[in-house]
């Protein structure tokens, strides 16, 4: 048993010894001239490096690419979900969507058009004349031309009593177009001395009055919504 043992230790280490003179000696200039171990533990050596660099130039930018992609899997399943629902409730929303295009039509309708700007501000004029009002101040500003229609503020300054002034404002709220009060401010009426007017009170306010454009006017805010675009777009090059 010993001497097999030995015999054993012995055949290890010319096995080791014999493995290790095939390293020794070798000329880099000449790898074909190799024994067969060092060309097997360069070969192993240099695929181990392919295998790396491989790695790190295109798998990891392909699994940078892969997490990416995951990241995006929840907004999608959410997407995914919300569509779903629209689809299962398109005929209620197919609804909804008519009943909201007769109600902006409906809205539409109480906005005057431009030949009818001027019975209209009539119609504020006599709301507060049939209130018992004294207007000090009506002046129409300046058109503000909206994407699909257009503005007019009027400067209002009317004097009387208290329950007058609040029913001219419901007045104004519940005529035929659609006519704002905006910045109100009440105070105590001056007579022309600049004394307290006993009883009255002068309100401040600014209407707002809103029409339709026509045909024209949208087709020139869309030329020159596009004109602006353009240039935007030039500038940036």
């Amino acid at each position: 048993m010993a001497t097999q043992a030995k015999s054993v230790n012995i055949d290890l280490n010319s096995v080791f010894g014999a493995a290790a003179s095939q390293f020794r000696g070798l000329n880099p200039n000449e790898p074909g001239q190799w024994p067969m171990l060092p060309k097997i533990a360069t070969w192993i050596v240099l695929a181990t490096l392919v295998v790396v660099v491989g790695w790190f130039l295109l798998l990891a930018s392909a699994d940078e690419e892969l997490q990416s992609e995951r990241a995006k899997e929840p907004v999608l399943k959410q997407d995914y979900r919300g569509k779903l629902a629209q689809a299962v409730n398109l005929e209620e929303l197919r609804k909804q969507k008519l009943q909201v295009e007769e109600y902006v039509t409906q809205l539409e309708k109480q906005l005057p058009g431009k030949a009818e700007m001027d019975a209209l501000l009539s119609d504020i004029n006599q709301a507060g004349l049939g209130r018992g009002l004294q207007f000090e101040l009506f002046r129409p500003g300046q058109v503000l031309v909206k994407d699909y229609y257009a503005e007019l503020p009027i400067a209002l300054r009317v004097s009387g009593r208290y329950h007058d002034i609040g029913n001219f404002a419901a007045d104004v709220a519940n005529l035929s177009r659609i006519v704002t009060l905006h910045g109100l401010t009440i105070a105590t009426a001056k007579d022309a001395a600049g004394k307290d007017n006993s009883g009255l009170l002068a309100m401040d306010a600014t209407a707002r009055t809103y029409r339709y454009l026509d045909a024209n006017e949208v087709n020139e805010q869309r030329a020159a919504a596009a004109k602006a675009a353009g240039a935007k777009a030039g500038a940036k090059k």
